[in-house]
């Protein structure tokens, strides 16, 4: 999860969802409430852990959270030497996944078509939203936390492509995360502290509702999660031109760019390999997620 939360147009939810731990991690998220602030205020801490199922989320807390900070790092260099590849690999990925959570609805209908087209207008729609310009106010820090959270743990959905639409993207996963990883806090968490915040926020707010929708709507919201997921793939798509650029701190930053067909050479062919590697590595992770019991 952590590592598909660092790539944008790729969702730590996806990751989740088949995987079968996604309504096991919504579940938990709720159970932060006003129960377990009671328990933690009474100091019962055991039945605190209990409540909140504390060791599952530590769990994928550290897997998240390792993978952020060292991942974040070795996507940048990937980025700027080999775009096209690392791209690749993630379309695979996702491409892989889409039949994975399509075949979660329990019995397709129209009500269940139409939702699925929804999810991938919506998808596509944000694929072609313009990008803002960055910006370090706090309370528009606070709203990228927010936003970028409840993105991440919505499957098909990309929490650092949204930061990407919101300007924000290289300021908070990029530059900072890698100082905190270089010991420099100082220059980091007056950035990092308002959007962690914001997550929190979010996070807590999501879930209470993302349970609610599966209990009573699940096949319409699977439906939704499939068109997010099909539609992620024009976000991911390997090979683009750039668009619009501007220059601060003396780099070039690319604000856009348009998908383009790529031609028949060699960079074409490593590409579809890696996307076949790729496909062969999600296919893998679900039959991981099929075979373990709770």
């Amino acid at each position: 999860m952590g590592a598909a939360n660092v790539v944008p147009g790729v969702s730590g939810g996806t990751v989740a969802f088949i995987t079968g731990i996604y309504e096991r991690l919504i579940n938990a998220l709720k159970s932060f409430d006003f129960k377990a602030i009671k328990l933690l205020g009474s100091f019962k801490v055991k039945e605190f852990i209990a409540h909140v199922d504390f060791w599952f989320l530590a769990a994928l807390g550290v897997g998240v959270l390792t993978s952020v900070l060292t991942l974040a790092k070795v996507l940048e260099v990937g980025f700027e030497k080999y775009p096209i590849y690392v791209a690749a690999l993630f379309f695979g990925l996702i491409v892989a996944s889409i039949p994975s959570v399509g075949k979660m609805v329990k019995k397709w209908s129209l009500s269940r078509f139409v939702a699925l087209a929804a999810g991938l207008a919506i998808a596509l729609c944000l694929a072609f939203t313009p990008s803002a310009s960055e910006n370090t106010n706090l309370l528009y820090l606070m709203l990228c936390g927010v936003v970028a959270m409840c993105s991440m743990i919505i499957p098909g959905v990309s929490g650092s492509f949204v930061l990407l639409l919101m300007g924000n993207y290289q300021l908070i996963m990029i530059a900072s995360v890698n100082k905190v990883s270089e010991g420099n806090l100082a220059e980091s968490l007056p950035i990092l502290l308002p959007v962690g915040v914001g997550a929190v926020v979010g996070l807590i707010a999501l879930s209470h509702f993302l349970s609610w929708l599966f209990k009573r709507f699940h096949d319409i919201a699977v439906s939704v999660i499939t068109g997010f997921v099909a539609g992620s793939l024009v976000i991911i798509w390997p090979w683009k031109i750039p668009g619009e650029t501007i220059i601060k701190n003396s780099e070039v930053k690319i604000l856009s760019y348009t998908n383009h067909i790529p031609q028949i050479d060699a960079q074409l062919a490593i590409a579809v390999l890696i996307i076949f590697i790729g496909a062969a590595v999600m296919l893998g992770v679900e039959r991981l997620g099929s075979t373990k019991t709770e």
